[in-house]
């Protein structure tokens, strides 16, 4: 997939640099949506894990307790080859339990009690600190992340959604055509197949932006997410929106195909709809995906928070904070220009 994708600094060389040679080379942490209050029916428990990702956690955690993986509440999904601190809430009432879990590279930090279960997507965002070693051209490096700090990342779902043999979108798409997969899909995998073709899609639509230069320009036409509220409306005048995308007050957002996604106008929604054609698709298809693909809008770019550029010998230290959902991979594919 990711050979496909033009980059905001293709202008710029390649840094040149090795990445996650070890775990230690790729650390993040969440951000919470909120604190755990002390007191309530589920118990937070604040992870850190190396080598292990969040499905191996949940299940080993579930198994340890003695409750249902589906009473493991998780905000995200998290990578094995990483360090990762995150949130994980269980049923207070196996708090007696707690002592018995034990799984090698996985460290329970704190916990506490909190009255609802955690859910995905009840996180602000990630901070991640990378390092990049063996750079060759640091000036190239400072250059593309000084420019995706002002203008913002390009937010494409990375290749880790698409699965290992890049094949999830098209069973996706088979399944919202009604089709039989080879294998039948579990519940996971079925939501996993069917997100990935809107990812699919979505990204389509970013490189088609990418390509005219217009992924952080305000169309006619455009949906346009508040960057404060997240509130969506339609761009009507470009001449007043336009300023307000330049100082990231909005940001144009692309599709997330569905029954309840907000519709764009004018040209926008012509190529949004070439985008099914070319897929063989029609919108209304989507409702067969039911609750897992009832749509929406995702921004085209994302900001980078608190970011900085350290270099640390002959290696980078990159820290930065995304919003939920976004790809710290991709701020590295900018730089390296790998894919």
């Amino acid at each position: 997939m990711s050979t496909e994708r033009p980059r905001l600094t293709e202008d710029v060389p390649g840094c040149g640099g090795a990445f996650k040679l070890v775990p230690e080379d790729f650390e993040v942490e969440e951000l919470p949506a909120y604190p755990p209050s002390g007191e309530g029916d589920h118990l937070y428990l604040w992870l850190e894990k190396r080598g292990r990702d969040t499905r191996e956690v949940v299940k080993a955690l579930a198994s340890a307790l003695g409750v249902d993986e589906g009473d493991v509440g998780v905000a995200g999904m998290k990578d094995r080859q990483a360090i990762t601190r995150q949130l994980l809430s269980v049923p207070a009432k196996a708090e007696a339990r707690l002592p018995e879990f034990s799984l090698e590279g996985v460290s329970v930090l704190w916990s506490r009690r909190h009255g609802n279960k955690l859910r995905t997507g009840h996180l602000k965002g990630n901070r991640f600190r990378l390092r990049l070693r063996g750079v060759k051209d640091v000036g190239a490096a400072r250059e593309s992340f000084t420019r995706l700090s002002t203008r913002g990342v390009p937010n494409y779902f990375g290749d880790q959604r698409f699965g290992r043999e890049g094949d999830n979108a098209d069973f996706g798409r088979l399944l919202l055509l009604g089709q039989r997969l080879p294998r039948r899909p579990d519940k996971f995998q079925r939501k996993l197949y069917l997100s990935a073709f809107q990812s699919r899609l979505f990204n389509r639509a970013l490189v088609d932006r990418l390509r005219a230069g217009t992924f952080d320009t305000a169309l006619l036409g455009d949906v346009l997410r508040k960057e404060d509220s997240g509130g969506l409306f339609v761009c009507e005048a470009p001449e007043v929106d336009g300023p307000r995308a330049a100082s990231f007050e909005v940001s144009p957002a692309g599709p997330l195909f569905g029954p309840k996604m907000t519709a764009a106008a004018h040209a926008v929604a012509e190529a949004e709809a070439k985008l099914l054609v070319d897929e063989g698709v029609t919108l209304d298809d989507f409702r067969r995906g039911g609750d897992e693909t009832q749509g929406g809008r995702r921004p085209y770019r994302v900001r980078l928070g608190n970011p900085s550029l350290e270099v640390d010998g002959e290696d980078l230290v990159l820290t930065f904070e995304l919003p939920k959902g976004s790809y710290a991979t991709e701020v590295l594919h900018e730089l390296l220009k790998d894919g």
